[in-house]
């Protein structure tokens, strides 16, 4: 059966001469044009998308990133009209998630909240299936955390000086907990016996909530955990915070010194995660993510929560994304040559 639209059958470049042609079009000057050729070419690039999307997590259920992306899931789905599954993909200091949305559909419905590991880290560690830079899409900067380093009350230290102490009556004899090879908590313990002289064995776990176990446990000596996870256990009493690794204190433990203040000026070893797309994500849609997640993380309920889990809400736009991932990379690789680093 014929279609009895008279426009139906023609082509992009046919409607725009029949338009040409017409009195309204010539009025409206030459500003339609874009959007003529925007509504036939953005075809199947829509933004939101029209299926449930998914926000991939590299570690699993129950740690910081974690419970991060759950919340700020929540008010996404709230926002697009679509669910937005938190998808926890666990394993290989988060590079196992990286890997699978960098070559997933770039249709919008994949999202990452990646994490300074997999993106500045691991490059200079080993081979991957992905390069950050190029097979993955910035969105826009997340979420920005020290870490907190805690010890159980077993090993009898309650300050900076003295786990250094223990450390350097025990050469090799201590180890710490990462959340895998490559991750931030792994190479803040590398930064750490750098500046401090000591050598304190890394242990790599699959994620932030395994690592706690042991360290609960006393299996592990220490853990260079993230505050939303500690906190509980540092109020308990059930393990020992004896500073945190950014220059400044996170709000949540205020009260705990930095490591820049315990002897160690200038050490700095702040956390970050980041929302990253599928390579090849549509600008209109990369455009559309930003401007969801920049509001979503805006939003003052949602700032105070992830601030009360000591996570400060950084959004921005992806070419400052793009730039602060090229200067992390160049921190991390240059420690990691200087250190001799590997995965293994």
């Amino acid at each position: 059966m014929q279609s009895s639209d008279p426009w139906a059958s023609l082509s992009t470049e046919e409607i725009i001469l029949k338009l040409m042609n017409k009195r309204d079009f010539l009025r409206a000057g030459a500003a339609m044009l874009p959007a003529v050729f925007f509504s036939r070419t953005s075809f199947g690039q829509e933004f939101p998308p029209r299926k449930p999307v998914t926000l991939v997590v590299g570690f699993a259920a129950g740690g910081g990133n974690d419970v991060a992306a759950r919340m700020i899931a929540k008010r996404l789905a709230e926002r697009v009209g679509q669910p937005v599954t938190v998808d926890n993909r666990a394993g290989a200091g988060g590079n196992i998630a990286h890997a699978y949305v960098a070559h997933a559909p770039a249709d919008g419905s994949v999202i990452l909240l990646g994490s300074i590991g997999p993106l500045t880290i691991a490059p200079h560690l080993m081979k991957l299936s992905y390069d950050p830079m190029t097979d993955l899409t910035p969105l826009t900067m997340g979420l920005v955390f020290p870490n907190v380093l805690v010890v159980p009350p077993t090993l009898g230290v309650s300050t900076l000086a003295e786990f250094v102490s223990l450390a350097k009556a025990k050469p090799g004899g201590l180890d710490f907990a990462s959340t895998g090879a490559g991750s931030s908590s792994h190479l803040t313990g590398e930064l750490f016996n750098q500046r401090a002289g000591v050598e304190i064995t890394h242990i790599p776990y699959k994620g932030g909530s395994a690592a706690m176990v042991d360290l609960l446990g006393g299996r592990i000596s220490a853990y260079y955990s993230n505050p939303s996870t500690a906190a509980p256990h540092i109020e308990s009493g059930k393990v020992i915070a004896l500073a945190s690794t950014g220059l400044t204190r996170p709000g949540s433990l205020a009260r705990l010194p930095t490591i820049s203040e315990s002897g160690y000026p200038g050490f700095d070893a702040t956390n970050w995660n980041a929302f990253v797309a599928p390579r090849n994500t549509p600008p209109s849609i990369a455009a559309g993510w930003n401007r969801e997640l920049v509001a979503v993380m805006n939003t003052p309920d949602v700032r105070d929560q992830l601030e009360k889990h000591g996570l400060t809400p950084q959004p921005g736009t992806p070419e400052e994304l793009t730039q602060y991932m090229i200067s992390q990379s160049e921190v991390w690789g240059k420690l990691i040559r200087e250190r001799k680093i590997t995965a293994d």
